[in-house]
């Protein structure tokens, strides 16, 4: 199955952004709409601007836009994606920002080892009585250049569609799947890491999921 996936033509490729069914594990409440930045609720009908909250360890905690987002430096970059399953696309094409851009904008406490990535939503399953999907990093992992870590806004230039995170998701190449979390709305500085949604409800599955060297191409080991 990842030899197919990795061998997809250029139809088929576009096929899979805009069809493939996308696993996700929150319920579909919400909608995210990038020309307003705000957040429809289905179940209430309702309209809210998005907003990306900094908490934690920080001496400030403050709040960003979607536009406030879009205003940071942006890059674009070209990632393999693996996801725990046992398949991989190549060459996904992200835009958005490094982790950098929130570190620059805030005051960090001492103890602030770790990032908590809270995600907007209920999830079906409450694994442990954890409501919403979230998922934890090293602080120092999601600012090394060697680990491209990214926070996504776009993929192949378009503002990312719901199924793949929007308005705003991770996008750790060098770890499973799982890690990448979607529909990012809060970041938390803490000073341990914490089991993220996945691994609460899949205790099998690490806080640490580097993949396997075999599945990385050659020149990305």
């Amino acid at each position: 199955m990842t030899t197919a996936f990795l061998s997809l033509p250029a139809t088929a490729w576009s096929f899979f952004v805009n069809h493939f069914p996308v696993r996700t594990v929150e319920k579909d409440t919400f909608q995210f709409d990038p020309v307003t930045g705000f957040i429809h609720w289905k179940l209430t009908n309702k309209d809210e601007p998005y907003k990306l909250v900094i908490t934690g360890l920080v001496e400030q905690p403050t709040t960003f836009t979607y536009r406030e987002l879009n205003d940071f430096p942006q890059i674009n970059q070209v990632s393999d994606f693996h996801c725990v399953e046992g398949w991989s696309v190549k060459d996904v094409g992200w835009g958005g920002f490094r982790f950098q851009e929130i570190v620059k904008r805030v005051v960090l406490k001492k103890n602030a080892h770790h990032v908590l990535f809270h995600a907007i939503g209920e999830t079906s399953s409450k694994p442990y009585g954890q409501k919403y999907y979230v998922e934890s990093f090293p602080l120092k992992e999601l600012l090394d250049p060697a680990k491209e870590c990214l926070l996504a806004l776009t993929m192949d230039g378009k503002p990312l569609s719901h199924d793949h995170g929007a308005p705003l998701r991770v996008v750790a190449p060098y770890d499973l799947g799982y890690k990448s979390i979607k529909y990012v709305t809060g970041i938390e500085f803490i000073e341990k890491p914490e089991p993220g949604w996945w691994t609460l409800a899949n205790p099998v599955y690490s806080i640490n999921a580097p993949v396997p060297d075999e599945r990385l191409r050659k020149g990305r080991r």
